[in-house]
């Protein structure tokens, strides 16, 4: 990453910060916690000073950083993050925010980093082993956003989650067929609601622990992994719909401390491993997965008790997950909207003024 750049990211985060200080009143959610970390190794190779993108076929860690002027997939080795190979492409990226690995042994690198949110399209690079790469352009149909998040499905379809400071983040896949010599339309297909939550940790105090910063779908698109800079948020996706799985009450866990967390990934086994910028660990969270498991269901009243709660339940679908939209303090976002256009429109203001490379 360019200096220009890093100046407009601290420039952003102390302007965040400040706004957080202030108190955007949003409902502030404590996550689980009961999941040890287990730090597996510490990251090295300087080329992965910014790392902003993890995944796992279960062999490598397949990681990338957000700068540079080429792109650049760095295979790790899983128990010592030792470099092991290195797929190159003399593509030149914008601003690479996330990674994921498709069925066909492909990575996707999401090129949607838009921190001015003045880009009038964003990329998506494929990459495969022998340096072969294609690049994908696409517009979204409601202005510039910024993404970190990039979510494949089992049938290789890519969506992206944005990474927004007030009110919802939106999802996002292609409108038709991804073409090389073509400009394709995202398509809206959902939003996620995330709370700010009492973390202390981050660069970011309040609002930061609402961004999306990155995604990750298990091997078997069962599940779904989105973090922000402190928690990570787990989707069960039983018929492998991102979209459909996205708008169910999420799982809510909290992640070890990271200066900056912008990596997440489910390794095949169900463990969600997670990492930052700067040289830091990776950690591992073996029981991840267990914590999406369907519940047993209780079972009804007995209609000879007397004193059996009539009020109505949430019936679970055949996936095990409820009909019922969340509700309570910890997913209210009613609140932020109120003050969301103000801050917006004077967030967008301060962004524009700052310079990129």
């Amino acid at each position: 990453m360019t200096e220009p750049v890093r100046t407009a990211r601290r420039r952003s985060c102390a302007f965040v910060a400040a706004l957080a200080l202030v108190g955007v009143p949003t409902g502030v959610a404590t996550a689980q916690s009961g999941v040890a970390p287990e730090q597996r190794c510490r990251i090295s190779d300087p080329n992965l000073t910014e790392l902003s993108g993890l995944s796992s076929d279960g062999r490598y860690w397949y990681a990338v950083d957000d700068g540079g002027s080429s792109i650049r997939v760095s295979l790790l080795d899983r128990g010592d993050c030792s470099v092991r190979d290195v797929w190159t492409s003399e593509t030149d990226p914008y601003d690479v925010e996330d990674l994921a690995l498709a069925p066909d042994g492909a990575v996707w690198l999401a090129d949607t980093g838009d921190n001015r949110r003045q880009r009038s399209t964003v990329a998506l690079h494929r990459l495969t082993e022998d340096g072969d790469s294609t690049l994908y352009r696409l517009s979204y149909p409601d202005g510039p956003h910024d993404a970190e998040a990039i979510l494949l499905d089992r049938a290789g379809t890519p969506h992206v989650v944005t990474k927004e400071p007030f009110g919802v983040a939106f999802v996002y896949r292609p409108a038709a067929a991804l073409a090389a010599d073509a400009t394709v339309p995202w398509e809206r297909v959902g939003s996620v609601a995330l709370p700010t939550t009492d973390s202390p940790d981050g660069p970011i105090k309040g609002i930061g622990t609402r961004l999306v910063t990155g995604g990750s779908v298990s091997q078997d698109g069962t599940m779904i992994a989105l973090r922000t800079y402190t928690e990570a948020y787990l989707f069960h996706a039983p018929d492998g719909d991102v979209a459909a799985a996205l708008q169910r009450p999420p799982v809510p866990l909290r992640l070890p401390p990271e200066p900056q967390g912008e990596a997440i990934a489910w390794e095949p086994d169900g463990t969600l491993l997670t990492t930052s910028e700067g040289l830091q660990p990776v950690f591992a969270l073996p029981a991840a997965a267990a914590l999406l498991a369907p519940a047993e269901p209780e079972a009804p009243p007995s209609p000879e008790t007397p004193d059996a709660d009539p009020t109505p339940q949430a019936h679970p679908d055949e996936d095990g997950t409820a009909d019922s939209e969340p509700t309570g303090e910890a997913f209210s976002t009613a609140p932020a909207l109120v003050v969301a256009g103000g801050l917006a429109a004077l967030l967008l203001y301060f962004l524009a003024r700052m310079r990129r490379r």
